[in-house]
């Protein structure tokens, strides 16, 4: 019989994951998956038990949090031989990731497409020896995912986030930044950057629309130097999709980036404090097995 580890944070979307447990467990014995659970107890544990379900020979790893915990039993398959699958059971804030994928927000409709089993490989990002599946950016405001406490993220959720941005909006300043990337450069005074493997960032969908999770590619936006009044007019066309002409922005596809800041600059890893910058970023094309819903596949074969 086949053996799958779910990974999950006990306190993640008011500890949903923990009050459906019993039903998800249920189905994926169902699907055939002698299934085990692991709760995580504080940061970096999921790494630990990712790798303890590769050292065990788990045939699939299920991640059962928010795009934090997804990053965290990345990290610890990534650099294994042998890798299981890995289905997502998404209860954290924006989801990012899930969304991207297609994967339901409700719990019992995400088991059940991992309980199918249809799947896919996924490009996986990696950064200064660190890895990343939905984004990897810096700039002041790519800093508020952890700077908003705990507390207000589980109550106001998403809108946490914006409110957390409105009131850093006044103290956003450029950084000059050497940005090179697939043999070009750009040197300029920068407000953020964002090299993304998926199209849904920060809750924005389309922020990268043309974002294919499995061709090898990283999106890199680049905001130049705006003052406020331009940085908010550029996030309500962000909103929308139609920011990627505008000449505050630049918008690449590249393999392999290099950024190097004058200035310091934190580099922000899924959502999380990934230390200082510089960083040499490399995609790992299709890397890991993901399961997916029939109509993610779809949508990617159809670009």
């Amino acid at each position: 019989m086949k053996k799958a580890r779910i990974i999950y944070n006990p306190t993640a979307g008011r500890e949903l994951v923990k009050r459906k447990l019993p039903d998800i467990l249920e189905r994926l014995e169902r699907a055939g998956y002698e299934t085990s659970a692991h709760a995580t107890t504080g940061e970096g544990d999921a790494t630990k038990a990712a790798k303890h379900a590769v050292e065990e020979k788990f045939d699939l790893v299920v991640a059962a949090g928010g795009d934090g915990t997804i990053n965290e039993v990345i990290k610890g398959i990534a650099e294994q031989p042998n890798r299981p699958k890995l289905g997502i059971l998404p209860a954290g804030t924006t989801n990012d990731f899930a969304r991207a994928l297609h994967i339901p927000k409700d719990l019992l409709q995400a088991a059940d497409v991992i309980a199918e089993g249809d799947s896919m490989h996924l490009d996986v990002g990696k950064v200064n020896e660190q890895y990343f599946i939905n984004i990897a950016g810096g700039g002041k405001l790519t800093e508020l995912t952890y700077d908003v406490p705990i507390k207000l993220k589980t109550m106001l959720g998403q809108l946490a986030y914006y409110l957390k941005g409105i009131e850093m909006l006044p103290s956003l300043k450029p950084i000059r930044a050497k940005i090179e990337y697939d043999g070009n450069m750009i040197d300029e005074d920068i407000m953020l950057f964002l090299i993304s493997n998926t199209n849904s960032v920060g809750g924005f969908e389309k922020l990268a629309p043309d974002a294919k999770l499995n061709d090898g590619y990283f999106d890199v936006i680049i905001l130049k130097k705006t003052n406020l009044a331009e940085f908010i007019r550029l996030a309500t066309l962000a909103i929308r999709g139609n920011h990627l002409e505008d000449d505050h922005i630049v918008y690449v596809q590249a393999k392999n980036i290099k950024i190097t800041p004058a200035d310091e600059m934190q580099l922000n890893i899924d959502g999380e404090y990934g230390g200082l910058l510089p960083g040499e970023f490399t995609n790992l094309q299709q890397h890991i097995e993901f399961i997916v819903p029939e109509s993610f596949i779809k949508q990617q074969e159809d670009y």
